[in-house]
């Protein structure tokens, strides 16, 4: 049986963390942030974690 390809997108975008939880990054930060609140700016600063009913399948994609 073949292993199994990451998928590259994924690897790219989440990191697993050491206790098992994964990072992930923050839509709407790429431009255009002058239209944003500060508050919104300030709270897309802070790490964001995967959901749980997310997790097993974003740890298939990275392997």
């Amino acid at each position: 049986m073949p292993k199994m390809k990451s998928v590259k997108g994924a690897v790219k975008r989440f990191k697993v963390k050491k206790n098992g939880s994964i990072k992930r990054g923050t839509a709407y930060r790429s431009h255009i942030l002058t239209k944003q609140d500060s508050d919104t700016r300030r709270k897309q600063n802070s790490p964001k974690v995967v959901s749980k009913a997310d997790e097993k399948n974003v740890k298939a994609m990275i392997n």
